[in-house]
C-alpha cells in the first residue's frame, strides 16, 4: 500500500507555527485546531465568596470575664464556658514580666485555640497587654523595650485570632500631656510595623488618674485614638471603675448621661466596642484603681443596671459585634468569678438568655486559695527574717 509522506493513511493537521503534525486518525475524522487565541476562552476562576461573620457576631450583648491561661491557652476558653460567658479576656503571657514566656505561640497551640473557640461560639476575644508597657515613656530604653513588648503582644494576638488588644497608654513622667500623647501615637505605629493585623483592633484603655498616667481624661483617650485612626484599626476600651475614680459620675442618672455625652464628643461610642465592667472600692474622683465585686462597691447595683441596659449601649444589627461587657473583678473566694458573671447577666436584664454555667465551678479552688495564702504569708515573713538575721553593726 502506498505511503503518504511516511505517515501512512493518517491525516495531518497544521500547527500554529505552520508545521504539519500527524494525528494518527483517518482523514475523514480530521480535527480542526484553532489558529488564533480568543481571550474570551481563557479560564477565569469564580471570585472567592465573602467570608461569613464569626458565629458570635449575632448583634447581641456579650458578657464575659478575664480568664486564666494557666496550664495552657485552651483552659481560658473552658473557664469562660463553665462560668456562663459568651465573651472573654485573657493575657497572652505573664502581665508583670518583660519576658513572661515565649514571644511567639506555637502554631499547633494557636490553631487548637482558634478551633475550640469557634466550637464554643465565644467572642469577642480580648487580650490585655502587659502592664509594664509604657508607650508614653520619654526614656529611650524604656520606650524601646515597651515598643518591642507591644509588638510581641500584637503577634500573639493575631496568632490566637483575637478581635481586640487592650493596652494602657502609659505614664508621662515629668513631660507634658501633649508630648506624651504624641509619643504614644508614634510608639503604636512603630510596634505595628510589618505586621498584618487581620481583623485585630487595638484599644486604648482609660485610666483612673494615678500619678502621671495618661488617659484619665476622655479628651486624652480621644486624641490618641484620633491620631491613630487614619493609619490603624483602633478604638477605646472604657473601664467603669477607672471612669468613676477619674471623676466621671456614672453612678447617678444625670452623671451617666453627661459622661455618655462626653464620650460621644471625644472618643465616639462607635469606637468603644468593649467596656471593662468593674465596681470601685474608691469613691468618686479618688484617682486610685481598685476594683470591687459588681454591686458591692461605690458605684452600686442600680448604676450598673442603668449602664448595662442603656439604649445607647444596646447591640447593633445582626452581622455586627454586640458591645461586650467584661468583668475584671477580684476573686477573693471560690465562686466569686461565677457570681460576678451571673450578676452582669441579671443587671443587663438578660438572665434568661445567659449561657448555662457549671454549678460550683470557679477558677479559684479551695486548694488554690490555700496555696495563694501560704505564698503571701511567706512573702510577708521573708523581709522580717532578713531584718532579724542581718548582723548588727558595732558601735564605735
Amino acid at each position: 500500500m502506498p505511503q503518504r509522506d511516511g505517515f501512512g493513511a493518517c491525516a495531518r493537521i497544521e500547527g500554529l507555527d505552520g508545521v504539519e503534525i500527524p494525528t494518527g486518525m483517518p482523514e475523514e475524522q480530521r480535527i480542526a485546531v484553532p489558529t488564533e487565541f480568543d481571550p474570551e476562552d481563557e479560564y477565569r476562576p469564580e471570585p472567592e465568596p465573602e467570608p461569613l461573620p464569626p458565629s458570635w457576631m449575632d448583634g447581641q450583648v456579650r458578657i464575659g470575664i478575664h480568664t486564666s491561661i494557666a496550664g495552657r491557652y485552651l483552659n481560658a476558653l473552658e473557664s469562660a464556658r463553665k462560668l456562663g460567658c459568651n465573651a472573654l479576656q485573657i493575657f497572652s503571657a505573664s502581665p508583670r514580666m518583660w519576658q513572661g514566656g515565649p514571644a511567639r505561640i506555637p502554631e499547633l497551640d494557636a490553631a487548637a485555640f482558634r478551633v475550640r473557640r469557634e466550637e464554643l461560639r465565644l467572642g469577642p476575644l480580648v487580650i490585655h497587654a502587659n502592664y509594664l508597657i509604657n508607650l508614653a515613656a520619654a526614656q529611650p530604653m524604656l520606650r524601646t523595650r515597651s515598643i518591642q513588648a507591644f509588638h510581641d503582644e500584637i503577634v500573639r494576638a493575631v496568632a490566637l485570632g483575637a478581635d481586640f488588644l487592650v493596652v494602657h497608654p502609659g505614664a508621662r513622667g515629668e513631660g507634658g500631656a501633649a508630648q506624651a500623647i504624641s509619643t504614644i501615637v508614634e510608639s503604636v505605629k512603630q510596634a505595628t510595623k510589618r505586621i498584618p493585623m487581620g481583623r485585630l483592633k487595638i484599644l486604648m484603655e482609660n485610666t483612673a488618674g494615678m500619678g502621671t498616667s495618661v488617659g484619665s481624661r476622655l479628651e486624652e483617650v480621644g486624641e490618641i485614638v484620633g491620631g491613630l485612626l487614619r493609619d490603624l484599626p483602633v478604638g477605646a476600651c472604657l473601664d467603669t471603675a477607672h471612669l468613676f475614680a477619674a471623676g466621671y459620675d456614672i453612678k447617678s442618672e444625670e452623671g451617666l448621661a453627661s459622661t455618655i455625652g462626653q464620650i460621644e464628643n471625644t472618643v465616639a461610642l462607635e469606637n468603644v466596642p468593649i467596656f471593662h465592667v468593674n465596681d470601685s472600692k474608691i469613691p468618686l474622683g479618688g484617682r486610685v484603681d481598685r476594683h470591687e465585686h459588681i454591686g458591692k462597691g461605690k458605684i452600686g447595683k442600680e448604676a450598673f443596671a442603668r449602664i448595662l441596659q442603656h439604649p445607647q449601649f444596646t447591640a447593633p444589627a445582626e452581622g455586627l459585634a454586640g458591645r461586650a461587657f467584661l468583668a475584671e473583678t477580684p476573686i477573693d473566694n471560690p465562686g466569686d468569678d461565677r457570681r460576678n458573671v451571673a450578676m452582669l447577666w441579671e443587671l443587663a436584664g438578660l438572665k434568661e438568655q445567659a449561657p448555662e454555667a457549671d454549678r460550683g465551678f470557679s477558677m479559684l479552688t479551695p486548694a488554690l486559695k490555700r496555696k495563694i495564702a501560704t505564698h503571701k504569708a511567706r512573702k510577708t515573713r521573708s523581709p522580717q527574717k532578713r531584718k532579724q538575721s542581718s548582723p548588727k553593726r558595732k558601735r564605735r
